[in-house]
């Protein structure tokens, strides 16, 4: 059976990637950092015949990220895609920004892909596909996102440098960008009001899974 890993699966698009991906076929490994989450997501895709893999880890610390791609390794497991996904976002004024949440953001937003990326691609099959979850805040400033918009241009900038270093390799590097969507990412910010107006997670999931499989940037325009 194939495998995708997808971090940031226990809510949101990687909850609604994971489901596709489980549909599809492919035995879905999710990581995220709330155990009660992630079981639900299990139960969720063995609920509908598919097979799930679920994973508690702090992708902040190396360690943990490496102890996961040694058990892969140990247990022979070919990925054929790597989903970083897994983000947050801290917003408002420029001044107001804590240095502490200055860390925050790029050790979940830049470094995690970074060493997933990493660590997973010796494990990557022939023709496998990392997936960067990067945001249209990758591709312009905006007011009170400095921190997380610098985030993303970073990667935005990793995930171009890694396509041109494989260029000539059968795993391709995918950049998907999108506009806010109505998720759990916006429970504790004031920065949306109402979530209900943007895109449904499981339309831009979808989106994702059909034009990965041969494009390499994804481009879904917000609401």
């Amino acid at each position: 059976m194939k495998n995708c890993v997808i971090t940031g699966g226990g809510s949101g698009l990687g909850k609604e990637l994971a489901c596709i991906y489980s549909q599809k076929g492919y035995h879905v490994h999710i990581i995220g950092r709330y155990a009660e989450k992630l079981a639900t997501v299990k139960q969720e895709i063995e609920s509908t015949g598919g097979l799930a893999s679920v994973y508690q880890l702090d992708l902040r610390n190396s360690a943990e990220i490496d102890r996961l791609a040694q058990h892969f390794q140990t247990s022979a497991k070919k990925v054929e895609f790597l989903i970083n996904n897994a983000g947050i976002g801290i917003f408002g004024p420029f001044e107001e920004i804590d240095p502490d949440d200055l860390a925050t953001t790029f050790e979940t937003n830049v470094y995690a892909p970074i060493m997933m990326t990493k660590a997973f691609l010796p494990l990557m099959s022939e023709n496998g596909r990392v997936i960067n979850i990067i945001s249209t805040a990758g591709l312009r400033g905006k007011k009170n996102e400095a921190i997380y918009s610098a985030s993303k241009f970073a990667l935005r900038g990793f995930t171009e440098s890694m396509q041109q270093e494989f260029a000539d390799s059968s795993i391709k590097f995918v950049a998907a960008y999108m506009g806010g969507m109505n998720t759990p990412f916006w429970e504790h910010s004031t920065h949306i009001t109402d979530a209900s107006r943007l895109k449904k997670a499981a339309e831009v999931a979808q989106k994702i899974v059909v034009e990965a499989a041969e494009k390499t940037e994804i481009m879904i325009e917000p609401n």
